[in-house]
């Protein structure tokens, strides 16, 4: 079967010839197809992807840095600075880029000289901190602790020393409420925004006030500072630098004088002054004490004196000119005269003044024990008789009351640049209805027409019902210069304005309640009303036994409000004020030569100032150095050790001595 054997191939030259040829294509058509690939990924990346690694490649080399931009001034109605910048030496710290974190706050902590409290603040802000946030450890540092920073920057990885511009208030404190002040902006606050300038070391917003309303404003656009820099970080040159644009500056209708001088006048009360030009409602003042020194937040404001304005019962942090609510007291008493006169009740009926008005089985009593005797619309006014008013309003009813009220400006809110109001209570009988679901009795009437009870104002206002019965116009308070629309006359006849204006006039000058309150100016005449607002109900029982109530000998959250009202001059008015004082005992007493002092400064700044001088003798200083004592005395009394316990047997008769 040999025949069947597979007979050998024969491979000639022609066949190996051609066997290579087709080899050969194969693999030159798989050569030419990588070199087709590898040409298009070429040119994909030197064309098409040309600007984008350029841009990768800029990055590498060149390193950019925001430059915050200067912050736009707030200055006064004459163009005085209320909130400016300063340049300042600043060090921060970058949690991402921080390494053996002990070793570097120590070293900060030697170089720059920080008390035990800053670290802890600096080591909790830390803990806080994302890591894209700024941790402050230092401004307005001397040049001096800066340079050494600087020279070590180096052996301290994370800490940024920068030089740029810090906010500056210099009037401190008397501007805190009313600016606000600014703060480094927080996580929160960048992914609202995811501006990376919101993370540029040295870089702050607005945090309260108007700094905070009128960011927008004020922020400006940073600028860009690029630097050649080697593959591992360190300088080659400085290129070019693109500079930051300012942010705007912000007029206020504020007059910054008289807004300092109201600060300093309310002295170590608490309370409010606020004063309105009647021209067009502008709003001259708006002074709120105490307050905090704006200065210390911006630049990073300690635990300690965190510490002492959240713990002082004065309510440094809370502005009190639109946050604080106050029964207005006796302050209303003109505006429900004006209710008594659009509902036809006689200015010259009167009533008897006995010193106590009895309504069934209750009785309402007058400021004066033994009563005031006869007295009309006039004379209650001027001498602030209660029971005239409670006679007279109980024949209108609350409704005309409540509708005078919001007239005169009660219970309104007003379009000013501010983060909030509080409107206050303007009661009527549907308002209690929705509120308690229960009826408005007599009684109520007849606190709320002397402004108590339900009823609550804050001190602005009170200014703005003070602002439209003397120039008898829908006056609009306003905080920033521009064209406001002409005010429509209130409602009221002109007569009835007439008989008001008189009766505030003799409060003052006419032998009525408030005679300390006298301008001694010749020729010029202030018209006011005082009040004073009980803070809590004194009883029946309370009454039987005597005493005193609401004044001196009493803890002061337990003493009356003292609040006062005030136009000028009485013919032909150009200011109206009003002040709060908040537990101040006495309206015409305490709060009326305060109003008297800020009018004063506006025809004689150095007749008010001297009598300024006279008073902060006797207070210790201005504002600036009563709050140094004070934190100097609250870190004392922090670092004293606690007092020893009373030993357990002292037995009950030292325990209820103590009581």
């Amino acid at each position: 079967m040999k025949w069947l054997a597979r007979r050998p191939r024969i491979v000639t030259e022609h066949m190996q010839a051609f066997s290579f040829t087709r080899r050969a294509m194969v693999l030159g058509g798989a050569q030419a197809g990588i070199a087709a690939l590898l040409a298009g990924r070429m040119a994909w990346l030197s064309i098409a992807q040309n600007e984008r690694y350029q841009l990768m490649a800029e990055d590498n080399r060149v390193q950019l840095q925001l430059i915050p931009p200067r912050r736009g001034w707030i200055v006064d109605r004459t163009g005085k600075p209320m909130a400016i910048n300063r340049t300042d030496f600043r060090v921060d710290l970058i949690k991402d880029q921080l390494h053996d974190a002990p070793r570097v706050l120590a070293a900060l902590q030697r170089l720059l000289m920080l008390p035990p409290e800053e670290m802890d603040r600096i080591r909790e802000d830390l803990e806080k901190a994302a890591g894209f946030q700024p941790v402050p450890v230092a401004e307005n540092i001397p040049y001096e602790r800066y340079a050494a920073v600087s020279l070590r920057q180096l052996e301290l990885p994370g800490v940024v020393p920068q030089q740029g511009y810090s906010r500056f208030y210099p009037d401190g404190a008397a501007v805190g409420h009313l600016a606000g002040y600014v703060g480094a902006a927080s996580a929160k606050d960048y992914e609202a925004e995811k501006n990376p300038l919101l993370i540029t070391p040295g870089f702050k917003i607005g945090k309260e006030g108007l700094e905070k309303v009128a960011e927008p404003l004020l922020r400006g656009k940073p600028g860009a500072r690029r630097n050649e820099v080697t593959a591992r970080g360190k300088l080659v040159r400085e290129l070019a630098t693109q500079p930051d644009v300012p942010g705007r500056t912000l007029r206020l209708t504020i007059d910054a004088g008289l807004q300092t001088y109201a600060a300093r006048r309310l002295g170590d009360h608490s309370g409010s002054v606020v004063v309105m030009d009647l021209d067009k409602g502008q709003l001259l003042t708006m002074a709120s004490m105490p307050a905090y020194d704006p200065n210390s937040f911006s630049d990073g404001i300690s635990h300690a004196e965190w510490g002492m304005l959240s713990a002082d019962d004065h309510l440094p942090l809370l502005n009190k000119t639109l946050q604080g609510l106050y029964p207005p007291g006796s302050t209303v008493k003109p505006m429900v005269a004006l209710a008594l006169l659009e509902a036809g009740i006689d200015p010259s009926q009167g009533v008897r003044c006995t010193g106590s008005y009895r309504l069934g089985s209750g009785l309402f009593h007058c400021h004066k024990r033994g009563g005031h005797g006869f007295v009309n619309m006039h004379s209650a006014i001027a001498q602030s008789c209660d029971i005239y008013f409670y006679a007279m309003s109980r024949t209108i009813g609350i409704d005309r009351i409540a509708a005078s009220a919001r007239m005169c400006g009660l219970g309104a809110e007003y379009p000013i640049p501010v983060a909030s109001q509080r409107y206050g209570t303007v009661p009527d009988t549907a308002w209690k209805q929705r509120k308690y679901k229960s009826d408005w009795t007599v009684a109520d009437t007849l606190n709320a027409t002397i402004g108590q009870g339900y009823m609550l104002a804050n001190p602005l206002q009170l200014a703005v019902m003070t602002a439209r019965i003397a120039s008898g116009r829908m006056l609009v308070p306003s905080l920033i210069p521009g064209r406001a629309p002409a005010a429509a006359p209130l409602p009221v006849p002109a007569e009835s304005l007439d008989r008001v204006r008189a009766a505030m006039g003799a409060v003052v000058n006419g032998g009525g309640t408030a005679g300390r309150a006298r301008l001694l100016l010749p020729g010029i005449e202030m018209a006011g009303k005082s009040g004073t607002a009980q803070v809590r109900r004194i009883t029946r029982a309370e009454r039987a036994r005597g005493g005193k109530f609401g004044g001196e000998g009493v803890p002061w959250k337990y003493r009356d409000h003292a609040l006062f009202v005030a136009f000028a001059p009485v013919v032909d008015p150009r200011y109206a004020v009003a002040v709060v004082i908040e537990h101040g005992i006495a309206g015409s007493g305490v709060a009326g030569p305060i109003a008297r002092d800020c009018i004063t400064w506006l025809y004689d700044p150095a007749r008010a100032m001297k009598t300024l001088e006279e008073l902060e003798d006797g207070w210790g200083g201005d504002i600036a150095t009563r709050m140094a004592s004070k934190a100097a005395a609250y870190r004392s009394a922090q670092a004293a050790p606690p007092p020893a316990p009373i030993a357990a047997s002292a037995g009950p008769g030292a325990a209820l001595e103590r009581e």
